[in-house]
């Protein structure tokens, strides 16, 4: 698969090319591999300071205590936030995207400004003035509310856009069929083209949460005591930040490559889930020749309007195979059915015919 997708992008390379590709390939390992030995040996011997791979450093920052007394709470204000943001970025993202979309032109207008403006201020500025605000305010955990407000309003606006091209990505006989049932422009959004849209866009949302978790280490620019700060006031009582910073990173990226896993498997269970049931039934082989085909010949052949998909409900037919075991059970049931017009061929008390084995035309044996 990956081979093949590949190919669409450019042309395979020829012989010449693949050994300069493997010449490139080697050349930078080897500079990669030197600049990682020149790196170790400038932490081993510093100019001006101490040995920063010395055990004595790394001791402190990797110990139970501070574990328990910095890592671990900064950690959980760190979840705390990012989770309390996610969902109201959620609740955010779903009322401003379906009111960017609504027909009424002023609701519409003030969404859309919300959005932009949210979008466009950066997010540690929005933190800054609600810090500022909520501490002139005197409210409690200022620093706290003002991370998850800007996150909130900043991710929030970016599932507000993730709602619009979701429902503006749908085909347009979702909302055509809505509006032929009676729904009006805003039943027909709610009830049938947002929900599809969420259900679309539930991992990129997901991808999303790797962003509201990155974003929480701006806080500690305003004394929010988050994993990053936390890390931050060990490494300045032991004079160690660097390894402290280490190991807060290594959290982070533990975290965020767990979150990344998620956005990668959920679209594949998704794709599970709305896929036709797994369990194989056996379908013998459609030969023109071979009469005990009928049916997958007979299915095979009907027209399709204007290039559509397969007809849910078939002209049926009858031929030496009208036992096989649930061939197509959601698409095909064997028999007359009354109900289809199409299956109707005579009507007013005629007979209704259908091919035999030997290609005869005879009675339908149902209408006698």
């Amino acid at each position: 698969m990956a081979a093949n997708e590949s190919a669409l992008l450019f042309d395979q390379p020829g012989p010449r090319m693949l050994r300069r590709i493997k010449i490139i390939n080697w050349v930078a390992a080897i500079v990669f591999v030197a600049i990682a030995v020149l790196i170790i040996m400038r932490l081993h011997n510093p100019p001006d300071g101490e040995n920063q791979l010395s055990w004595e450093l790394w001791k402190p920052a990797l110990d139970g205590e501070a574990w328990a007394d910095f890592y671990l709470p900064g950690l959980w204000a760190t979840l705390r936030a990012t989770c309390l943001a996610v969902i109201g970025a959620v609740v955010f993202g779903l009322l401003f995207g379906v009111g960017r979309l609504i027909p009424n032109a002023v609701v519409r207008g003030v969404c859309g400004v919300v959005i932009e403006f949210c979008r466009a201020v950066p997010v540690l500025i929005m933190m800054i003035f609600f810090w500022r605000w909520f501490a002139f305010m005197d409210l409690p955990s200022p620093a706290y509310w003002a991370v998850v407000i800007s996150l909130v309003l900043y991710n929030g606006s970016v599932v507000a856009e993730l709602v619009r091209s979701g429902v503006g990505n749908l085909p347009n006989g979702q909302h055509e069929a809505a509006v032929a049932l009676g729904l009006t422009r805003t039943q027909s959004l709610l009830s049938v083209e947002v929900p599809q849209a969420i259900y679309a866009m539930m991992p990129a949302a997901v991808t999303q949460l790797v962003v509201v978790l990155k974003d929480t280490a701006l806080g500690s620019i305003i004394m929010y005591t988050d994993l990053l700060q936390e890390s931050r006031r060990l490494g300045s009582m032991y004079f160690n930040i660097l390894q402290t910073l280490v190991v807060a990173g290594v959290v982070y990226f533990i975290l965020c490559w767990l979150l990344s896993r998620l956005a990668e498997w959920l679209p594949v269970r998704m794709q599970q889930r709305t896929m036709a049931p797994a369990e194989p039934e056996p379908v013998a082989p459609i030969a023109i020749l071979d009469p005990s085909n009928v049916n997958q010949i007979a299915v095979a052949r009907e027209e399709r309007p204007l290039g559509g998909s397969q007809r849910l409900y078939h002209v049926h037919h009858r031929g030496t195979n009208a036992s096989i075991h649930n061939w197509r059970r959601t698409r095909y049931t064997q028999g007359y059915d009354e109900t289809q017009p199409q299956s109707q061929i005579a009507r007013d008390g005629h007979q209704h015919h259908h091919k035999g084995r030997n290609g005869r035309t005879r009675p339908d044996p149902d209408m006698q």
